[in-house]
C-alpha cells in the first residue's frame, strides 16, 4: 500500500522503526506522517465524525481538516498526517473532541 518508485521523487525507506497503535506494534519509515505508516499498515478509518460517528480516513494531508485527528503518545487532537513517526510513538483513535489527562 506505499508507493516505492516515483519518477521525480526518491524515497529512504532504511529507517524502519516500531510504533503502537491501540497497543499492537507496528512498522513505518521514520520521519514519514504518522498517518502514512498506519495506512500502510491497513488503518483506514482513523477516526469518527463527532456528531453522526461516521469513519474517517486520510484525507486533505495538509493539516486542514480534522479527519486525522488522534491520540498521540496520549496527547489529543494530533493532525496525524503532518507528524512525523518516530520511534516508540503510541496512537490512538480518538473517541469525541479528545480529553486531556
Amino acid at each position: 500500500m506505499r508507493i516505492k518508485e516515483h519518477p521525480i521523487l526518491k524515497f529512504d525507506f532504511s529507517k524502519k522503526v516500531q510504533f503502537y497503535f491501540e497497543g499492537q506494534p507496528m512498522y513505518g519509515v521514520e520521519g514519514e506522517p504518522i498517518a502514512a505508516a498506519l495506512h500502510d499498515n491497513g488503518v483506514m478509518v482513523l477516526r469518527d465524525s463527532i456528531n453522526l460517528k461516521r469513519p474517517r480516513g486520510f484525507f486533505c494531508a495538509i493539516g486542514h481538516c480534522s479527519s486525522c485527528l488522534m491520540e498521540v503518545n496520549g496527547e489529543p487532537n494530533i493532525r496525524v498526517c503532518i507528524v512525523p513517526l518516530e520511534a516508540g510513538m503510541r496512537v490512538n483513535r480518538q473517541r469525541g473532541k479528545g480529553e486531556l489527562r
